[in-house]
């Protein structure tokens, strides 16, 4: 799902590109990744989030994508020309990925699950494109955060089949993602990292 005008403005302000600092810091701390590895962003946003990945982690290659073209050309317009040269952009839908099973090295989502109707098939597809081994690092919301009295007038969410900190944990687990690291706050959200684990 889109974006609308309320949840662009949050996701593209200075204080989100601090957070996602924090946030990256911490991925790197609990789970570090090997530079030159093959990585993918989802949801990327105007590319802040690709802009610290590539930073931190350094990988080969960064495959970085999202839903909106208007939030493409953002990261084209955000990102320098030598981060360009290392990044791959892309307009795609998460539930049908465009890359081989077992090709990826690491996956990275920042708050992008929760805007997914389908949300069980991405982490299927996560799990799919994931290397045994590979990790898959996120930051979510949970529906007392976004469908409050307040925020659900201004925000736009699917209404239906959202995930709290059970169904999350039982979509990962039944996937094969088994967390490893996590922060949560169970009314607001969760920071985790989760590996994929062959045959579990």
């Amino acid at each position: 799902m889109k974006l609308n005008w309320a949840e662009r403005w949050v996701v593209n302000n200075p204080l989100r590109v601090f957070q996602q600092q924090i946030e990256i810091a911490w991925f790197k701390r609990m789970m570090p990744l090997a530079p030159g590895k093959t990585v993918l962003e989802m949801g990327c946003g105007r590319g802040a989030g690709a802009k610290l990945i590539l930073r931190t982690f350094q990988p080969a290659g960064l495959h970085v994508q999202d839903l909106d073209i208007k939030m493409i050309v953002k990261a084209k317009q955000y990102l320098g020309g030598a981060e360009l040269k290392k990044i791959s952009l892309s307009v795609g839908d998460a539930v049908r990925l465009p890359f081989q099973a077992d090709s990826l090295d690491a996956v990275f989502g920042f708050g992008f699950l929760h805007h997914v109707p389908d949300w069980r098939s991405v982490l299927a597809e996560i799990s799919r494109v994931l290397k045994t081994g590979g990790l898959y690092y996120f930051e979510e919301l949970y529906p007392g955060l976004y469908q409050n009295v307040i925020t659900k007038h201004i925000l736009l969410h699917p209404e239906h089949d959202r995930f709290s900190s059970h169904d999350l944990r039982q979509g990962l687990d039944k996937t094969s993602l088994i967390i490893k690291h996590v922060f949560e706050l169970r009314k607001m959200g969760i920071l985790g990292v989760a590996a994929k684990e062959d045959g579990h």
